[in-house]
């Protein structure tokens, strides 16, 4: 029923201003529609991003959205730390640290939250088509 269609992700959080000057700025994704008050889509690739007002921004404690940045992740990390984004570090069996990239065998993550403390990602492109193969 859904295994050909496509999805997107959808962030809430609880200042709409706050969210677009992180994600338009910082990780200079483009706006691609808004209603102005509540709710804004980005277009991410060939994706959408949705943000939107909520009182329970920032409750999820696990991972919200994943960007898929290959090679690039280096380069990436480098490009956000210089932007002020703080990386997170996670003890995880099985993972060593490089700088603020975890590498698990083949696959490489790093950890980032949004201003209501959501946690995005960017990970190695390995890591997608490992998964995509199963």
């Amino acid at each position: 029923m859904l295994k050909d269609r496509d999805i997107q992700a959808t962030i809430p959080v609880k200042s709409l201003t706050a969210a677009r000057k992180f994600y338009e700025q910082t990780l200079g994704l483009e706006p691609v529609a808004s209603d102005g008050e509540n709710v804004v889509t980005y277009r991410t690739g060939n994706s959408r991003l949705i943000v939107y007002r909520s009182e329970y921004a920032g409750t999820n404690e696990a991972t919200a959205a994943t960007w898929i940045v290959g090679d690039d992740i280096d380069d990436v990390v480098k490009k956000l730390r210089g932007k002020g984004v703080s990386f997170e570090h996670y003890d995880m069996p099985g993972t060593k640290r490089e700088g603020d990239v975890h590498v698990m065998g083949e696959m490489r993550n790093a950890w980032f939250k949004d201003p209501d403390g959501n946690i995005l990602s960017i990970v190695s492109g390995r890591m997608a088509e490992s998964h995509a193969r199963r």
